[in-house]
């Protein structure tokens, strides 16, 4: 699996009254890139929902390197690195042209009726993931 990029435009509504961007909003870019990633491997998130079949996010640990500012252009990069039968982690990083902004590993779960472990779409399952480190 290749690393997804993803571009993202710091916007004022973005940052803090320090003018730097708000700690929570890196997980909304890093939750929009897994989602322009899961769209682009041709998953439909509606069509699964509408199957009973969700995905949600069951663990975040993140590290804030450096802030971002109004007007930045940032990139998150995207890169499976390991994946189950019902739940995938994910590494991503926000960078500000090459230097590291934010970096987080993200446990994603499937989860079906009653919030009860469902298993991965077909299309995630055949994905191969590098070899653990």
């Amino acid at each position: 699996m290749s690393t997804h990029r993803f571009p993202i435009r710091v916007y004022y509504e973005d940052t803090d009254m320090a003018g730097i961007v708000y700690y929570a909003n890196y997980l909304r870019y890093i939750e929009r890139a897994r989602s322009d990633w899961v769209r682009e491997i041709g998953i439909d998130q509606l069509a699964m929902k509408a199957e009973g079949v969700v995905f949600a996010v069951r663990r975040v640990e993140a590290d804030y390197i450096q802030p971002a500012r109004f007007d930045d252009l940032l990139e998150v990069e995207t890169t499976l690195s390991k994946l189950t039968p019902a739940r995938m982690i994910m590494a991503q990083k926000v960078f500000r042209g090459a230097e590291i902004l934010f970096a987080a590993e993200v446990t994603i779960a499937c989860i079906g009726a009653g919030g009860k472990p469902a298993r991965l779409p077909a299309e995630l399952r055949l994905l191969s993931t590098p070899p653990a480190s």
